[in-house]
């Protein structure tokens, strides 16, 4: 059967029409995702429940009247926040008011426009065989995706299987777009530059970062790029936009959703529309703001990648093999941990990490905006393979950033008891391990054994085979340097004290 309601809409209206005056687009998008949290793959399905929004500027000029005046404004994104909008008068701000604002959104749809002609003459179309037949009649019903029309000469039909439906004019009250309306009172008249500033829902945007890992013994250098992936699903388009990004944790009032939020001032000044430039970094009160030096195309429904800033080559970084088979410290003890069997013998991971220093002598110092960054290496016939990625936090510059890749396949090892005694009366445990680790590359390796001290917040190592880092106040590091299938066997004794 084919849907009488949507014939409605199509009969009616056409394809629509555009504005004659462009308008100048400026977006700042916030973003609340955690790094990694959206998957592409299902970009369709988040839409207002995308965790950011965004700040739209749309200026462009309107008519205005002498005194009090009506003006509606229908170029708005689906998702707008109608709490936040402000309009403004640049040509003549200090005359130029607004008295009055209402937000319709009460859309035109083929259902409602049904229920507006019950009891009005409509016409639809009929196939019969291979003719269409016109019917004119009173609507009487449309329940259920069927019509009863009641003909001139009293007949009464029931159609359910009906093609266009016409209707002689748009009821009152109904529109096709979501629409601002704003009483103005001006003290001008005639064309007026303006502003209309607003935030909506369904816009976010993350950075990624693609590491080219180069190994060096126990060093390493790499290359850095970085990309900022863009997702409008605000129900608007905006072409030919200013883009700026707003990296930090921006606080936002609890509401109800839609979540109205507080409006952000406007900055002033537009960035030159060069083709070839790029996002440039600047602070924002706590945050970092970087804005694309060009101007950019935002359909609605789109995913858009743009370079966050140029790629870095032979960035130095260090590569470090972790030992660890003790349990964590649960951060609050109430009494010692005085159980022998816990964490008295275990078979521990050695993962791998990357750490490098986001410095300007290290062909850095930039503040990196939260994001994934996945690391890929050359193999033997030069092609490159992904070998591990991590998540960072916002990152300043200056500061160190640290990526997890795995665990290593080649160094393996164990942690065991080998003494342990408690004095209750003296308030006193001591304790004793050994740990081996093996290394079975066909190179050198640098292992370093993390030892969590669990059992009670005042320790002391009473002896050692090896020199240790006090790393916080319940780590330790002890750094081995192992050679290619070696092992390395390090002791220690530890007395906790309360």
């Amino acid at each position: 059967m084919r849907n009488p309601l949507i014939f409605a809409i199509a009969a009616l209206y056409g394809t629509g029409s555009a504005n004659a005056e462009t308008p100048d687009y400026s977006l700042t998008i916030y973003s609340s995702a955690q790094p990694g949290q959206i998957s592409t793959e299902r970009l369709a399905g988040y839409g207002p429940s995308l965790p950011g929004y965004a700040l739209v500027r749309d200026g462009r000029k309107m008519p205005l009247v002498s005194g009090n005046g009506v003006l509606r404004f229908t170029d708005v994104a689906k998702r707008i926040d109608p709490t936040t909008v402000a309009f403004e008068s640049l040509t003549d701000p200090a005359g130029t008011r607004v008295i009055e604002q209402n937000y319709q959104y009460d859309l035109v749809s083929g259902e409602k426009l049904l229920e507006r002609y019950i009891g009005e003459r409509i016409s639809v179309e009929q196939v019969r065989g291979n003719a269409v037949e016109r019917i004119d009649g009173s609507l009487l019903s449309a329940e259920g995706g069927s019509l009863i029309l009641q003909r001139d000469n009293g007949e009464v039909l029931s159609l359910t299987n009906v093609g266009n439906v016409s209707f002689p004019s748009l009821p009152g009250g109904l529109i096709t777009k979501p629409t601002l309306v704003w009483l103005v009172n001006a003290r001008k008249g005639g064309s007026h530059d303006t502003r209309v500033s607003y935030q909506t829902q369904g816009m976010t945007w993350w950075a990624d970062y693609n590491i080219t890992l180069r190994e060096s013994g126990n060093g390493c250098a790499m290359d850095l790029s970085s990309w900022v992936t863009i997702v409008n699903q605000s129900g608007g388009s905006f072409p030919a936009a200013q883009l700026k990004l707003v990296a930090g944790e921006v606080n936002r009032a609890p509401s109800p959703q839609p979540s109205p939020v507080l409006m952000m001032k406007a900055r002033g000044g537009v960035v030159a529309d060069e083709a070839d430039q790029g996002f440039a970094e600047s602070s924002l009160f706590e945050y970092h703001l970087y804005t694309l030096g060009r101007r950019s195309d935002l359909p609605d429904n789109s995913t858009k990648q743009l370079e966050l800033f140029p790629s870095a080559a032979g960035i130095a970084c260090r590569k470090q093999l972790i030992f660890t088979a003790a349990p964590t410290p649960s951060g609050y003890w109430a009494q010692p941990v005085s159980d022998q069997g816990y964490g008295a013998t275990s078979q521990g991971t050695v993962a791998a990490y990357v750490e490098f220093d986001n410095k300007e002598a290290n062909s850095l110092g930039v503040p990196m905006p939260a994001g994934r960054m996945r690391v890929n290496q050359a193999s033997v016939d030069g092609s490159l393979e992904f070998i591990g990625e991590d998540v960072i936090k916002h990152t300043p510059r200056n500061e160190s950033v640290r990526i997890k890749l795995g665990n290593s396949f080649d160094v393996v090892g164990e942690r065991r008891q080998t003494g342990f005694t408690m004095d209750s009366a003296g308030k006193i445990i001591d304790e004793s391990f050994e740990i081996s680790v093996r290394n079975r590359k066909k190179s050198a390796a640098s292992v370093v054994v993390r030892e969590y001290l669990y059992r009670w917040s005042t320790w002391k190592i009473t002896a050692r085979s090896h020199e240790f880092d006090k790393r916080d106040a319940q780590t330790i590091d002890f750094p081995l340097n192992i050679p290619a299938d070696g092992e390395a066997k390090l002791t220690y004794n530890v007395r906790y004290t309360w």
